[in-house]
């Protein structure tokens, strides 16, 4: 019988093995999902099979810069011991190398992963991140927990150092956005509803009336888009001076923030 695509998908899906894998195991068993998940097994695929519905709350982060090119890699595993494992970081950078030669597919990744490294690992790998960024000028961090990262691009001329710095800040601070004029009229009147809400809950305000609330918090969304907008913080290496002092107001093209 004719083996579907639908089928193959389902089959990776429950066995978490390589979509070849799964196609020639569904065709030598008539299409029979559990019989391709035996035929599977006795390939010695087992110890993979039993691991794709486990939870994968631990893993790293890899990016590798090159010229104006970030390739970014993060994949989740379930043990902080394979994550710290030099196979695990010898994967990653394996995968940086497949990224930069075949593109940022990131469904071609995860069957990479799962046809060269799940057996030897043995633990439920998944790709989160796969792609590829490009910018004039381009700074990393990875933390050394290798779970937290940065990845910022700047403009022409701009102090790579510095910007790895701010990389630094940002893993730090969380901002969400690079300015103030990022931030949509949704997101501050949404804010304004939960400080009001807020006020009327406290009893030291519960008598002022909401129009009065609503000057008083009309004051302190300056302060609310400063804190959460790159640009505006205060510099976690030199908390007088705020991002936009240490790297100049124009330069910071884009920034993300990378978890596990």
């Amino acid at each position: 019988m004719a083996i579907t695509a639908a089928q193959v998908k389902e089959l990776r899906e429950r066995t978490g093995i390589g979509m070849m894998e799964c196609k020639k195991a569904l065709t030598a068993t008539d299409g029979d999902m559990e019989k391709a998940i035996e035929e599977l097994r006795k390939k010695g695929l087992a110890k993979a099979a039993k691991k794709a519905d486990r939870e994968a709350l631990e893993g790293g982060i890899y990016i590798e810069v090159k010229d104006n090119k970030a390739y970014v890699i993060s994949v989740a595993c379930e043990t902080d011991f394979l994550a710290n494992s030099d196979k695990f970081k010898a994967m990653l950078k394996d995968l940086a190398k497949y990224l930069e030669e075949n593109g940022d597919n990131i469904e071609n990744a995860q069957e990479f992963v799962n046809s060269n490294y799940a057996l030897e690992l043995g633990e439920n790998l998944k790709v989160t991140q796969f792609k590829i960024v490009e910018a004039p000028v381009l700074a990393s961090y990875v933390h050394s927990n290798g779970k937290l990262a940065a990845l910022l691009g700047a403009k022409e001329g701009t102090d790579a150092e510095k910007l790895k710095q701010v990389a630094m800040h940002v893993t730090a601070a969380n901002p969400e956005y690079l300015s103030p004029n990022d931030i949509s009229e949704e997101i501050v009147e949404k804010e304004k509803a939960l400080q009001l809400e807020i006020m009327k809950n406290d009893p030291k305000m519960a008598n002022k009336s909401d129009d009065v609330l609503l000057k008083i918090i009309e004051g302190k969304m300056g302060k609310f888009k400063s804190e959460i907008s790159l640009l505006e913080q205060a510099f976690v290496i030199d908390p007088n001076v705020k991002v936009k002092a240490f790297i100049g107001e124009d330069t910071i093209t884009s920034f993300e923030r990378i978890s596990i």
